[in-house]
C-alpha cells in the first residue's frame, strides 16, 4: 500500500516534486502534525545575490511557512570563510569579512520577497553562523565535537571522493567544512529547537553528519530532507543562461531579463517548473504543461509572469510582459529592455558594433560578438547587422539603438 503523509507540508513536497530523500519521513510527518517545526537551509555568502539555482529551496521554505512551519535562513558568515568543497573542482576564493557582510545584506533583500520575518511562532528567522563559529576555541572544539567524526567515513562522501578521484587537492581548511555545517545543525537545535535541515541532494552527506552529531551530543531526534538537483530537459544546469547566472536581485538582473529567462523555458519543462516555482494549483500546472503547438507559448507567459511576480511584484511582471509584446509582436522598442547607457566621452571616442554587443551583454567576448555578427545572428533596429567593425559616434545615438541577438535577446543602447 502506498503511504501518504498526513501533514500539508510533506504532501506538497511530494505532489509538486520537491522531495528527493528524507531521513525518516514518517517520524517527520508526525512531528509536523504535532506542532510548529522549525527548519533551516544554509546559504554561504559567496555573492551579492542569490540566483535561480537557489530558488527551488527558497520555495520549499515558503511552502513550509505557508503550511504552519517556521523557516530559518542561516547565513554562512562563518562557513563562507572556509568554503564548501562539495563537488567543486577547486577551492573557492576566500572573501574578506567586510565582503561577506555586504553579500549577506544583498541576499537578505531577496529572502524578504518570499518569507515573512518576525517574532511570531511561524515567522521566519534570519541567523548568521558566525554568531557561534567565530568564537569557537579550537582545542575545545576538537575535543568536544571532532571526536564524533570518522575520517574514514568523511572520505567516503561523494562530495569529497569526486575531488580525490580526480587527484585534485582538497585543503584541510575545506575538509573542515562538513564538520562546521554539522555543528550548525547542533547549535540551531540547541538554541532554536530546529528539527529539520533541508538542501539540495548534493548536501545529503553534510546533512546526515549534522543529524548524527545532534543525536550523539544532545540525544535529540532531528531530520533531513533534500530536493533533487535540477537540470533542464535538454541537460543544462538549472539557473544558467547564455549570459551567466540568473540573479534574483533586480540590481544585478533586470525584472525584464528575469521574466525573459522563464519565457524561454523549453516546452518539456513547463509543467514541472510551474509546480516547483509557482503557487498555481497542481491540476492547473499539469493542464498548462500538457498544451502543445502555439498554445504552449501562453503557458510560458503564465510561468514567467507568476515567477516574476513572486520575486519582483505583479507590476514588474506586467511591465516585463508588455515590453516583450512590444518587442516581439509589434516590432517596437520596449522601455524596460536591458539598457547600455554610453557616456558622452565614450560616444565621442567612438565604439565598434562588436564592442556594443559585448557591453550590452549579448556576447561574452569580442570574438563571440564577431562570430554572432558573421553568422547573421545580430540585428540592429530590426535590420540585419553585418559589419562588426562599424563605429558608432554620438550622432548615431540621437535615438536609442535596439540590438537583437536571435529572436529572444534584446538590449537598448542610449547616450547617457
Amino acid at each position: 500500500m502506498t503511504w501518504h503523509p498526513k501533514s500539508d507540508f510533506l504532501s506538497i513536497m511530494i505532489e509538486r516534486g520537491y522531495l528527493a530523500d528524507c531521513t525518516d519521513i514518517r517520524a517527520l510527518d508526525d512531528a509536523l502534525m504535532a506542532g510548529v517545526v522549525p527548519a533551516y537551509i544554509g546559504y554561504d555568502a559567496t555573492a551579492a545575490s542569490l540566483h535561480v539555482g537557489h530558488l527551488l529551496n527558497i520555495m520549499m521554505l515558503r511552502w513550509l511557512q505557508k503550511t504552519g512551519g517556521k523557516p530559518i535562513t542561516l547565513m554562512g558568515g562563518g562557513t563562507t570563510k572556509v568554503g564548501d568543497p562539495s563537488f567543486r573542482a577547486e577551492e573557492r576564493p576566500l572573501l574578506t569579512p567586510e565582503k561577506i557582510d555586504e553579500n549577506i545584506a544583498g541576499m537578505a533583500q531577496v529572502f524578504a520577497r518570499y518569507l515573512s520575518y518576525g517574532s511570531g511562532p511561524t515567522d521566519a528567522l534570519m541567523l548568521n553562523n558566525a554568531e557561534w563559529l567565530d568564537t569557537l576555541n579550537y582545542l575545545d572544539f576538537l575535543r568536544d565535537i571532532g571526536r564524533h567524526f570518522s575520517v574514514n567515513r568523511m572520505l567516503s562522501f561523494e562530495s569529497v571522493k569526486s575531488r580525490l578521484d580526480r587527484e585534485q587537492s582538497l585543503s584541510f581548511l575545506e575538509f573542515n567544512y562538513m564538520i562546521l555545517q554539522a555543528y550548525d545543525f547542533l547549535e540551531l537545535n540547541r538554541r532554536h529547537g530546529c528539527l529539520l535541515q533541508m538542501g539540495g541532494s548534493d548536501q545529503w552527506g553534510n546533512i546526515i553528519n549534522g543529524i548524527d552529531l545532534t543525536r550523539r551530543v544532545l540525544d535529540h531526534e532531528v531530520f533531513g530532507l533534500t530536493s533533487p538537483l535540477l537540470t533542464t530537459s535538454d541537460g543544462r544546469k538549472m539557473g544558467k543562461s547564455q549570459g551567466g547566472a540568473v540573479w534574483l536581485s533586480a540590481a544585478m538582473l533586470s525584472p525584464y531579463e528575469f521574466w525573459q529567462f522563464w519565457r524561454n523555458t523549453t516546452d518539456a519543462d513547463i509543467g514541472r517548473f510551474l509546480k516547483l516555482y509557482t503557487e498555481l494549483p497542481v491540476a492547473e500546472c499539469d493542464r498548462l504543461g500538457a498544451l502543445s503547438g502555439s498554445e504552449i507559448n501562453a503557458a510560458k507567459v503564465i510561468l514567467a509572469g507568476e515567477v516574476t511576480a513572486l520575486l519582483h511584484g505583479p507590476e514588474a511582471a506586467a511591465a516585463a510582459e508588455a515590453t516583450a509584446r512590444a518587442v516581439f509582436e509589434q516590432g517596437g522598442v520596449g522601455e524596460d529592455l536591458p539598457t547600455l547607457a554610453l557616456t558622452p566621452a565614450e560616444a565621442a571616442a567612438g565604439i565598434s558594433l562588436a564592442q556594443l554587443v559585448v557591453r550590452a551583454g549579448l556576447a561574452r567576448s569580442g570574438k563571440d560578438a564577431k562570430r554572432l555578427i558573421a553568422e547573421g545572428g545580430l540585428r540592429l533596429n530590426d535590420a540585419p547587422a553585418t559589419d562588426a567593425a562599424r563605429v558608432f559616434a554620438a550622432a548615431d545615438l540621437a535615438e536609442p539603438l535596439k540590438l537583437s541577438a536571435g529572436k529572444k535577446r534584446h538590449a537598448l543602447v542610449t547616450l547617457g
